[in-house]
């Protein structure tokens, strides 16, 4: 069976879906974009502040599962641009001490609300 998690004081969805699904010990996080808590603001003051607010989006989820970023087995990174890469995997990257999640980085035609990154996940208890 699954179960939808919805952190508290996190973005509300900008359409039909859940933040998060856990089913059989797997949490699937929905692709996080720079959005500010409540507020429905965008980070997006340059790609590393953008990268950091979409990071600590998935934080938020894996808190409201009971997990860390250490949890996180697959991520899928999508850039506006291929040439924001570099900066989005440097802040990526201080986010895991060990072991990093298998991921891609995929440049895409447009993402929501103009963002440059947006990020989704897969955990597992």
């Amino acid at each position: 069976m699954k179960k939808p998690i919805f952190p508290v004081g996190a973005a509300k969805p900008l359409a039909p879906y859940s933040p998060a699904i856990e089913v059989n010990g797997m949490v699937f996080l929905s692709g996080q974009i720079a959005l500010v808590g409540d507020t429905g603001e965008l980070q997006m003051s340059s790609i590393p502040a953008e990268t950091k607010q979409v990071m600590e989006n998935l934080g938020q989820l894996l808190k409201a599962a009971g997990l860390g970023y250490e949890h996180l087995v697959k991520c899928t990174i999508f850039l506006s641009s291929m040439d924001h890469y570099a900066a989005v995997n440097e802040v990526y990257g201080t986010y895991f001490k060990d072991a990093p999640p298998a991921r891609e980085a995929v440049g895409v035609a447009g993402l929501p609300r103009g963002v440059n990154v947006e990020i989704s996940g897969i955990a597992m208890r």
